[in-house]
This record gives C-alpha cells, structure tokens and sequence, in this order.
C-alpha cells in the first residue's frame, strides 16, 4: 500500500475553546445551519420532551443572540440547509404528537418571516438534507410506522415540488453526508434500533448509487467524521450480536478510517483508538485532526474530553476539555470552529461552545 502525504497538522495548543452566551431556550435534538457569519438553531425537544418551535439566531462576532419568530411547526431531530440568498430551510422531524412530519419551511431574514413550502410526500424524521450547486437533497428518514425509507427526493425552487429520484439500496434514517466532487456519500445511519454500517455514494451527474466496502463493526450510537481523503467510524456502543450473543452492550474507543483514493478500509493500529471509550458524543475535523467530543463513556455522568487524532502520527492526543460536559448535542462545523450546541447535562443544556483554531480565528 502506498504511503500517503498528510496534510499540515496545526499543533495542539492552536485549538482552544470558546464560551458564547447561553441559548434563551434549553434544547436536545435541535437542529443548527449556519448562515454566513451567524448560526441557526432551530427547534428540539424542551425539559418536558415536548418538540419546540423556538428559533434563535447567534451572531458569532458579536456573540449575541436574537429570538427569531417561531417555526409554524414545532419540531424535533429536524433537517436544515441554507440556501441562497440568506434563506434556511427546515424539513420533517418529529411533531409534538411523536409522529414524523412532511412539512417543509423557509425563513427568508429580509422579511423576518417563515414561509411554509411544499412537503416532503412522506412523513420523514431523521432524514439527511443536503444542499449542492442550488439544489436541496432529501435521503431517507423514518416514516410513521417507524419503518426506514429508502427515497430520495430533490427540491425544485422554481415549481415548489419534490420530485423523486433513485431510491438508496439501503433504507435509512439519521446518515452522515459528506460532499466529495459530484458525489454525496451517506454512512451509518439506524434501522430501527439496528445501526447500518452502509457506505454508499450518490452521483449527481449519473443520478445511480455505488456501494462501497461496509463499515468494519456495527456500533450503535457511533460517530462519522470526514478529512478530504477519509472518512471515519468512531466509537460507540458494542451490542451482543450472533458471535459474542452472552456479552453486554459496552463503549468502544473504536476508529475506522476508509480511504476514499484506495477504496479500502485501512487496517486499525493499536494507537488508532481513541483515549477514552464514548457514544452519543460528536466529531468533525479541525486543523488536520479528528476530532472528538463529550458523550457518555464508562462515567456516572456525560464526558467533558475532547481529544484530537493526528493522522501524521496515527494517534490521538489529548485536547482542554469543554467547558460544559454533555450528550446527544449537535454539532456544527465551520473551517475554524467546532460548535457543540444544546444537549443533555443533567437535563437539556442551553450550553453552546466552540473548538476553535487559533491560526485561523
């Protein structure tokens, strides 16, 4: 196998943390998109476990939040996008009656207004939105009978319409995208309560699927992260499965790295597993590195660690930890910050804090 060129690796002590002023609203499962040079985060569930229709607005030089008019549907686990001309989209999720929702809205910030478009067709949580080249793409989701979809569908703007295309051969809710060129590949995801170890592309251009090599181990509440080269796997929860039918689910520090030029899976090292044994955490990648975040571990309480994987050295390194340990947050990734949002603490977190990349910053 070839050896690779890795790209810079900024040191250590280049990444810091940022507190920003607190949400108005505590929230799990919200849904953040980032505008420009502000960030959105819209619904999620409150203390109660109801979905919210709360939307804020963060100014990130500023550090100072605006509450938006509420969304014309409450709505958990969404999917958003930003669009041109400064607008946001959000679509299905769950409603407050815990039944996944069609509905598709637009806030347009020049009239400080939603503007409800056409649904989705089906009733859709969980599902992978992603916008490429003007155009908004719609995989999966999980349906009202709890059963994964396998559609796909495309927004046209100038008819208001989802038009269906090719279906994934794999049906799935709650995927990771990552835009490559032309390509949109889709990995993990769940099935019911079975996590998917599916990697698989999209091509734009030829509009048809390619599979790809699975994920080597099945981990539920596991985390996916990309480079421009590879794509990861980390941690998660091992359950008993057909081979180890009598163990107990545990935490794994598990990495797995796909290289996307070789079409492999590279071989893990014993220094390619993460310090410490987490799920329900979050991950990107900042200044070369892989990185993870909080979640739960084999800790009474949710983690506060935060730790980098330096592919020059093929290990990871210890990073400060965050300021406010939590679970289940949501993550959005920016060239030179890791924003962690909302979760869980003790109850739903009004937390919000970034990763930053001084070099950058």
């Amino acid at each position: 196998m070839p050896v690779r060129e890795e790209m810079a690796v900024s040191p250590v002590k280049s990444l810091h943390w940022e507190k920003f002023p607190p949400m108005a609203q505590r929230r799990v499962y919200c849904t953040p998109v980032r505008q420009g040079g502000v960030v959105y985060v819209l619904g999620g569930c409150s203390e109660s476990g109801a979905p919210l229709d709360s939307a804020e607005l963060l100014d990130v030089e500023s550090q100072t939040w605006s509450r938006l008019p509420p969304l014309p549907t409450a709505r958990a686990g969404a999917s958003a996008v930003a669009l041109a001309g400064g607008r946001v989209m959000v679509l299905g999720g769950m409603s407050r009656q815990q039944a996944p929702l069609a509905s598709v809205e637009v806030y347009h910030p020049d009239e400080g207004k939603w503007e409800s478009k056409a649904g989705l067709g089906q009733p859709s949580m969980g599902v992978t939105a992603v916008e490429k080249d003007g155009r908004v793409y719609a995989f999966g989701g999980m349906g009202p009978d709890t059963t994964p979809q396998a559609l796909i569908r495309v927004y046209e703007a100038e008819r208001d319409e989802w038009q269906p295309l090719s279906s994934m051969p794999t049906p799935r809710y709650g995927a990771t995208p990552f835009v490559r060129g032309n390509k949109i590949y889709l990995m993990g995801g769940r099935q019911g309560k079975m996590p998917v170890t599916a990697l698989e592309a999209f091509d734009l251009e030829t509009r048809s699927w390619t599979r790809y090599p699975c994920i080597p181990s099945r981990r539920a509440f596991a985390c996916c992260a990309g480079s421009q080269r590879s794509l990861f796997s980390l941690g998660g929860l091992q359950q008993p499965g057909p081979h180890n039918f009598y163990s107990r689910p545990h935490f794994v520090s598990t990495m797995e790295e796909y290289d996307l030029d070789q079409g492999v899976w590279i071989k893990p090292s014993r220094t390619s597993r993460m310090k410490e044994k987490r799920a329900d955490f979050v991950a990107g990648c900042l200044g070369g590195r892989v990185i993870a975040i909080g979640g739960l571990g084999n800790e009474p309480a949710p983690l506060a660690s935060a730790e980098g994987y330096n592919p020059a050295k093929r290990r990871w390194e210890s990073l400060a930890a965050m300021p406010t340990a939590r679970c289940s947050s949501a993550l959005l990734q920016t060239d030179a910050m890791l924003f962690v949002i909302g979760g869980v603490a003790q109850g739903p977190s009004d937390a919000v804090e970034a990763l930053c990349l001084t070099e950058t910053v």
